[in-house]
């Protein structure tokens, strides 16, 4: 999800088995291994790098800035302190993996993948675009809305460890401090708490528990200067999340009307064009012009939209847990941990219930 400083996805093979009749998929799983396995072995502890004099002097203050942040994510968020984001890989790539989700013409509904262990989800990825295009014709051609977009980091979930952990990339260390900060709490929350079959409630949480890590880190360690420069990346969040909210609302209402088919599209194509006019008044308004989201209004349909729910639909409540828990993470975490243990409609409901603050 380019631009939104999330990026993180779990990549569903990444450590997958072939079981059974998982073994039609037996491609799929080999691209993943050999993809992970590659970036383990180009992975050097962080420690190497620092003391390597051929290190140039930004990557060496980028690398102790994650350090710093890595020591953060322990001490003041609760999360794992273990092997990853302690080794450093540099891939020379925009993405470490390129994310294919889609949708059917005419609803928000992702199309699913299953694995064994990590159970269903709406994405499937892989370490080379060619092979990510490839599976996207495939779909467009059965008629889905398909999106491929670059995914800067993923999570293993732990399961990594005993090879070193989940490592630091080139594709996000780079980033404007405060984004760094967030994608790297992100991805450790992911080892926190994982649902099978539920991605909207894996990601919201990771997504909370990016944002209260992100506010906490701004709040302890940020410049003036570097806060005015998150509070420019906060406005435009706010306002494509907000827009892209409105017009995901307009799209689901249409395609549950009783409308026939043909007027559903004909409606749907004003209501893109309706979004399109919005957004660019929008960066002429509020933004100063900033064109970083153009990319993504030029190719958003179904599949972007549904995606983009799975990130942010349940973060408001999980937001609120953290505050009825006392802002206090490790409490927030179990909290978690027992609504995960629920059945998935139950889980729904009692989030459901603390967003209305009952």
């Amino acid at each position: 999800m380019s631009g939104l400083g999330l990026g993180a996805a779990v990549l569903a093979a990444a450590l997958a088995v072939c079981l059974g009749s998982g073994c039609s998929t037996l491609g799929y799983y080999s691209q993943a291994l050999a993809g992970h396995a590659a970036l383990l072995e180009a992975a050097r502890p962080v420690d190497d790098w620092l003391a390597d004099p051929a290190t140039p002097a930004r990557l060496r203050e980028r690398l102790e800035l994650s350090q710093q942040m890595r020591a953060f994510a322990v001490q003041e968020l609760a999360l794992p302190d273990n092997r990853s984001y302690r080794r450093y890989a540099a891939l020379g790539r925009p993405a470490v993996v390129w994310n294919v989700v889609a949708a059917p013409e005419l609803s928000l509904t992702l199309q699913t993948w299953c694995f064994p262990v990590l159970g269903c989800v709406g994405y499937r990825g892989y370490f080379d675009r060619g092979g990510a295009d490839a599976l996207a014709r495939e779909l467009a051609a059965s008629g889905l809305e398909v999106d491929v977009y670059g995914v800067p980091a993923y999570s293993t979930l732990g399961w990594s460890e005993w090879l070193g952990g989940d490592p630091l990339l080139d594709t996000f260390l780079s980033w404007p401090e405060s984004e760094l900060a967030r994608l790297v709490f992100h991805e450790l929350a992911h080892q926190v708490v994982y649902v099978a079959d539920d991605t909207t409630f894996n990601e919201s949480y990771a997504t909370a528990v990016e944002r209260i890590g992100g506010r906490l880190w701004l709040a302890r360690r940020g410049s003036p200067a570097l806060r005015d420069e998150q509070a420019g990346f906060e406005l435009r969040r706010q306002d494509w999340r907000a827009l892209t909210l409105a017009h995901r609302q307009r799209l689901q209402s249409l395609y549950q009307s009783t409308l026939p088919d043909a007027e559903k599209r004909a409606a749907k194509a004003a209501l893109r064009e309706q979004l399109q006019q919005e957004y660019q008044a929008l960066k002429a308004a509020r933004w100063q012009g900033h064109s970083g989201w153009d990319a993504w209004f030029a190719r958003a349909n179904n599949a972007s939209f549904a995606v983009q729910a799975a990130y942010f639909d349940l973060v408001p409540a999980f937001e609120r847990l953290f505050e009825r828990e006392g802002q206090d993470m490790r409490r927030f975490h179990a909290a978690v941990r027992q609504l995960a243990a629920l059945p998935r409609a139950e889980r729904r409901d009692r989030l459901a219930a603390i967003e209305r603050g009952e």
